[in-house]
């Protein structure tokens, strides 16, 4: 779900050339990816859009398979990069969840125009054993357990009740995601992000702790 801005971010300039030539590839790679899919990257395509040979590309990465997963690592370290670490700077519980959420949602925003590794991709392999899927399974566990840890952290500074349950609101919050892209991207429906930015607010609500004073009251009662 990237902007190609975002996508075609040059390499640092700082790498030796070997290694500026391969980020560039990379670089090159993820973009044909978010619009295609990984299954429609191949070393041909990547060497075209490069201007280089095949072998040229082949030399850096060795394999499709070895392309395909260098390019989930290489968007899941943005993703992190513009996702996850932000919200690191936010105080924990609710703060650093609802950053999360926004983060996430406005990056949904941006990648309309292109396409989202983390969903095509489990399109892709979800019925497919192997490396590519393997990796790409890891890259979203990774991230929807820092998730996870987020609402739990939630539920340990008293901002939602002791009686949540971490999985499920995951859960949910990963679905309004999921309707979002949908939305957003399949259907081009306008005012998808308000609504998803709704959903959210109240799915927050409803598992909301109670204030303190309620709180003291309805145990005596």
């Amino acid at each position: 779900m990237l902007a190609p801005s975002a996508v075609m971010s040059p390499p640092p300039l700082n790498l030796p050339k070997g290694q500026m030539t391969r980020a560039a590839i990379l670089d090159a790679a993820l973009e044909l990816a978010s619009r295609n899919g990984l299954e429609g990257l191949s070393i041909g395509m990547v060497a075209e859009r490069m201007h280089m040979s095949k072998s040229g590309v082949f030399a850096h990465f060795g394999s499709r398979e070895e392309l395909q997963i260098c390019v989930i690592r290489e968007y899941h370290r943005r993703f992190r990069a513009e996702v996850f670490e932000p919200a690191l700077q936010q105080p924990r519980g609710l703060p650093r969840l609802r950053h999360l959420f926004e983060s996430w949602v406005a990056r949904v925003s941006l990648e309309r125009i292109s396409g989202c590794i983390y969903i095509s991709g489990a399109v892709e392999f979800d019925d497919r054993p192997g490396a590519v899927r393997d990796a790409l399974e890891g890259m979203v566990r990774d991230w929807q357990s820092a998730l996870e840890r987020s609402i739990a952290q939630s539920v340990q500074e008293g901002h939602l009740a002791a009686a949540t349950d971490a999985q499920q609101l995951l859960f949910e919050v990963h679905g309004l995601i999921l309707a979002l892209h949908h939305d957003a991207k399949f259907l081009r429906m306008p005012g998808a992000v308000d609504r998803a930015l709704h959903a959210f607010t109240r799915l927050i609500e409803r598992h909301a702790a109670l204030p303190k004073s309620r709180r003291s009251t309805g145990s005596s009662s």
